[in-house]
Parts: structure tokens; sequence; C-alpha cells
């Protein structure tokens, strides 16, 4: 693991930067304190990528394609992910781009799978999308997914079986939620998958992470 800088901001480099298949993952101290896990399982696969891991400041802000009340506890959702995709595609990206070309997949867990969702439909730079355990349960998601068309080639989604078992309304339409965006992809002509993991929403989150992008590398021709 190597620690770089882009635009002042700290990110984690894990592999050789010149590997052809880039990931990028949106991560909290829980998301990095798994990494090496991650990138271990991830190594068992046949491809050569490296894995970008870019800390989030503020979790709720950064990651939400728009403003939404508190789902839990105080905090409410910003509208903060445009100023983070920004960073990606005009600052992460490009550095990466330095020393040669590459393909990009990006992809997190949670809020941030829901970001790499919603990046997915912004920008045609990412090739594939993995999703883990995404919060498509997010208010207006189903709206907005229905509106707009998935520009990356290849999506993950995953859920855990009992994370639609929930006394909080909004997140227990999760698995309703996820089941309709599988379908919205496929009929797009998008090569999707939809896995489903034993356990609530917190339950191996570097496994189910892992699995996400392993799928999404397999799509990668020639890669």
């Amino acid at each position: 693991m190597k620690e770089i800088q882009i635009e002042n901001r700290r990110c984690f480099l894990w592999g050789e930067p010149t590997a052809p298949i880039r990931l990028i993952q949106m991560t909290d101290e829980t998301d990095l304190q798994g990494m090496q896990e991650e990138v271990e399982l991830l190594k068992h696969g046949k491809h050569d990528f490296c894995l970008y891991a870019v800390p989030v400041f503020h979790w709720n802000k950064d990651l939400s394609p728009w403003a939404a009340p508190p789902a839990f506890g105080k905090e409410p959702f910003g509208s903060g992910a445009s100023d983070t995709l920004r960073f990606l595609l005009t600052g992460l990206i490009p550095a990466a781009d330095t020393q040669s070309s590459g393909v990009y997949v990006l992809g997190g867990y949670s809020l941030a799978g829901l970001f790499a969702l919603w990046a997915g439909y912004e920008t045609d730079r990412f090739a594939g999308i993995a999703a883990a355990s995404p919060s498509v349960w997010f208010p207006d998601w189903d709206t907005y997914a229905k509106a707009n068309g998935m520009r990356a080639n290849a999506v993950y989604l995953s859920l855990g079986n009992r994370e639609e078992k929930t006394r909080n309304v909004s997140m227990a339409r999760v698995a309703d939620r996820i089941r309709a965006q599988e379908t919205l992809l496929t009929q797009q002509g998008i090569s999707c998958v939809l896995e489903w993991n034993e356990g609530n929403h917190f339950t191996d989150p570097a496994k189910r992470t892992a699995r996400a992008f392993s799928w999404v590398m397999d799509q990668m021709k020639g890669h």
C-alpha cells in the first residue's frame, strides 16, 4: 500500500499504477481497516489490477447525489456527489493515466455503492460499476434510475438477505428497490447480476466488496 496525494487529497494505492484495470473505491475508516483483506481476496483472481482507495471527508454529504432528510440519527444527506465525481474525473483519473491509460471500475459499499451507481448514470468514464449493498433506499432514487440510462457496460449489485428486516421505514424498502434496479439495468441491455448474501448490512463488507469488483473485472474482455 502506498499513500499518494492528488490535488492535496490523501489517497491510498494498492498494486502497480500501470495495471490495465484500475479500481476506485470511496471509503470511510471502517472500509480502510478492511482494505487489506479486500485486496488479498481480489488477488485470488486472474486480473492485473490496482486499487485506489479515496477517503471521504463527510460521508452523508460527499456521496449523496442530492439533499435528503436524515434516515437515521440527526445528520441529513447533502448534495456533494457532483464535487466528488468531479475530483475523480479531473483529478484522480488524469493523475493515474500519467504513466499509462487503463480501464476504470468504480465501486463501493453502502452509500459509496449508491454513489458508484449514480456515477455510472452520469458519465461513461467507468467501464463497470461494483455496487455492494448500495443504499438504493435513498429518497427518489427509483425515480432517478427510471429516468436515466446506465452508461457503464457492467454493473454488479448485491444485498444481504436480512437488510430489509429493519424498523426504519426508508431502509425497509431496500430489497424491493434492488430488484427493481436489476430489472431496469437488464431492460437497458446492461450486463448485470444481483447477488444475495447471508446476513445484515454490516456482515462481511470487505468480502462483499471484493466479490463485487471481481465480478466486474471478469466482464472486462481483453484484460
